[in-house]
């Protein structure tokens, strides 16, 4: 127990000196790699050039990157359950760094792609084991202020990423991208391997094995089929895309069978059968589209249409992580307060506003403006990120924690990769159907300009549409109360009241 003295100390938020420690240690090294996870976007076409590969393959080192991600973090409640937190902590950090290293040396493409799978498996354990932390360790009356600051690290690192990318990029070679990441990691798992303790309860669940080959094919094929077709790899009618989207679509289904009717499902299904957790995690998969729609799309118009370089173009996006930044322990302190529900009301209003105001930038919207817009975007978002998905998982009894964040973390991902998709195909479609039906008689490039602002439009519009119904549910939210655990319950069946 913590004493009256220890509560009011620099780690009061996280429940004592001792938590404090362990969670900032954590913090840290999934600070690195999700910073990572946008250092490389700006650096693609510099790569192309120095190892001499088309677009469609450099491609890969995100689309592998997701699909990674994406196939491991279903796995990660049952990693959580069944190790201990120092050693999948180490384990994962140890491949992250050990992916870092492989990828700044690298020779080929080969190699590079091999680091960023590595990065990507670190990466993909990182995120919910932190959460799980937390929630194993801090009161639910903490939890917001807790995963506020939590909140830092996840929208800070991707909002400066490709800001540092172009800095880096710009004056020196790409391999320090990697370079400058390794001594931070390495540096974490010293840390780590000295002061890291174990806090979960760790037991000893069954892996079903035809569950694991079905979440594989199934999120591994939706995340696949929609990359490529985001990525430019395949049109929406190739079959680079059709057959793994088929594949990912029939996958799930029977996933969700079995694991419907297995005694120990390797993802916990059930935990939908609460109201909270369902409307919130339908919810953050609108944001993680919506943020996605700006982070894509703004710098393609900044640099194709008004001309701007890549530095100029990501610093378009660093005044909104640093909102994101400072916000995120605010609205973490103002959801321990007030919960989550007018939060997501306010932030969710903000983003349909300045969608639907960056629907209407023209080739005379400035610089200043736009920048403005992204900050207030960022700003709604950062009021929806981390207090809707502590709202969320704080519905949830105890054994079932595991299970919510890697359902969450898995959604997000997939909707990241789905929204990504669908926004580059509402954008080319409206910007062919300008060219077809205008009659301009201005220069070639005007014509073109104006064709991407018109499928810039429709784009936003779409996520526009997506965020006003968002809020439209966000009335239905409610302040999450943990159910009680009845004696005897099981820990991995536990059903909705």
């Amino acid at each position: 127990m913590n004493t009256d003295h220890e509560s009011h100390q620099t780690g009061g938020t996280f429940g004592g000196k001792d938590n404090f420690l362990v969670i900032m240690v954590m913090i840290l090294g999934v600070f690195v790699a999700i910073l990572n996870e946008t250092l490389l976007n700006v650096a693609l076409s510099k790569i192309m050039e120095d190892i001499g590969i088309s677009a469609s393959t450099a491609q890969w080192l995100t689309t592998g990157y997701l699909l990674v991600i994406g196939v491991l973090i279903p796995v990660t409640a049952f990693l959580i359950q069944r190790f201990t937190t120092r050693g999948l902590f180490l384990s994962a950090m140890c491949l992250f760094t050990l992916g870092t290293f492989i990828a700044a040396v690298a020779p080929g493409f080969t190699a590079l792609l091999l680091g960023r799978l590595l990065q990507a498996a670190g990466t993909g354990l990182l995120f919910p084991l932190l959460t799980n932390v937390v929630f194993a360790m801090v009161p639910i009356e903490k939890r917001g202020s807790a995963m506020g600051t939590i909140g830092i690290v996840i929208t800070f690192a991707p909002a400066i990423g490709p800001t540092l990318s172009g800095i880096i990029v710009e004056h020196f070679s790409w391999r320090v991208l990697f370079f400058s990441v390794l001594p931070i990691a390495l540096l974490v798992i010293i840390f780590a391997a000295a002061k890291l303790k174990n806090v979960t309860e760790t037991t000893k669940p069954k892996i079903d094995l035809l569950s694991l080959l079905l979440s594989t094919c199934g999120f591994g094929g939706i995340v696949y089929g929609f990359s490529s077709a985001g990525g430019g790899v395949g049109g929406w009618s190739s079959g680079m895309v059709l057959i793994p989207m088929a594949i990912g679509i029939v996958s799930l289904v029977l996933f969700t069978w079995r694991q419907l009717s297995i005694s120990e499902p390797l993802l916990e299904l059930r935990t939908f059968s609460f109201r909270v957790f369902r409307l919130s995690t339908l919810i953050m998969m609108v944001v993680m589209m919506a943020m996605f729609s700006a982070m894509m799309l703004l710098p393609i118009f900044l640099q194709n249409a008004l001309g701007y370089t890549p530095l100029k173009a990501g610093l378009v996006m660093l005044p909104g992580g640093v909102v994101m930044g400072i916000m995120s322990p605010i609205n973490g302190r103002l959801f321990d307060k007030f919960g989550a529900k007018w939060l997501a009301i306010i932030g969710l209003a903000l983003m349909a506003n300045t969608l639907w105001q960056f629907a209407h930038i023209t080739l005379d919207t400035s610089y200043s403006k736009i920048m403005i817009l992204n900050t207030l975007l960022m700003l709604g978002i950062s009021m929806l990120m981390m207090p809707v998905m502590t709202n969320a998982l704080n519905e949830l009894p105890p054994p079932l924690y595991a299970h919510g964040t890697a359902i969450i973390s898995t959604l997000q991902q997939v909707s990241g990769a789905v929204g990504t998709a669908l926004l580059v195909a509402i954008m080319t479609n409206g910007s062919r159907k300008f060219l077809e039906t205008t009659s301009s008689t201005d220069e070639e490039s005007v014509i073109q300009t104006l064709a991407m602002i018109a499928g810039m439009k429709s784009a936003f519009l779409f996520a526009f549409g997506l965020v006003f119904a968002a809020w439209i549910v966000s009335f239905l939210l409610k302040r999450a109360v943990p159910p009680e655990t009845e004696p005897g319950m099981e820990s991995k069946r536990v059903s909705a009241h």
